[in-house]
């Protein structure tokens, strides 16, 4: 029988826990007991829960990226194709794995006192708007230098957004409908800067 990989189960217990309690309500003994295993297991393999937080933050990452990577690989050769990898990856978390989505943003409120985590969170925004402007020098060759320096913020700003919107009201928040209204305004905003 197939065992999953000890670190594994316990990011995921971690997560579970988080999803429940808060990052600051998680306690290494919730997690040994998500896990279904002894606390002294988990401290084997992360000395403090800061450390067990960090692993988890970067677990969150690189499955955000991880799934970035596989749209990537399957798109077209367009812009509307190519900003869909991002819409399709927001909606994925928010309708399939909010857990990730909802755990990112308590630590996005724990990066107020913790600066290893809001370091960290700069470095993957900056990444983000990398990756965003990459698409834009490649399909939006006349797009005007203004417009080009905010749309990167303004998508990660809209996509970001929608975490909040469900999160706070899902029977009120229609995922679709307002992606489809985002990719529509900023393809609106990219033909208008193209055409000034």
């Amino acid at each position: 029988v197939y065992q999953k990989d000890p670190k594994d189960r316990i990011l995921e217990a971690a997560l579970n826990v988080v999803n429940k309690n808060t990052i600051s309500g998680t306690r290494m003994h919730l997690i040994a007991d998500e896990a279904e295993m002894v606390q002294s297991n988990i401290h084997y393999y992360y000395k403090t829960k800061d450390e067990l937080m960090l692993a988890l933050q970067n677990y969150i990452f690189e499955e955000c990226y991880t799934f970035r990577k596989v749209e990537k690989q399957n798109s077209k050769d367009d812009l509307e194709s190519q900003l869909d990898i991002y819409i399709n990856q927001k909606k994925k978390l928010i309708l399939e794995k909010n857990q990730y989505d909802f755990a990112e943003i308590d630590f996005w409120v724990q990066g107020k006192i913790n600066d290893e985590i809001r370091n960290r969170f700069q470095h993957s925004y900056e990444e983000w708007r990398r990756e965003i402007g990459e698409i834009l020098d490649k399909y939006c060759k006349d797009l005007d230098e203004a417009t080009r320096k905010q749309l990167p913020y303004i998508v990660v700003s809209m996509l970001e957004g929608a975490t909040i919107q469900y999160g706070i009201s899902r029977e009120g928040f229609d995922v679709e409908a307002y992606f489809a209204s985002v990719k529509r305004m900023v393809m609106n905003e990219v033909r208008r800067a193209v055409n000034n």
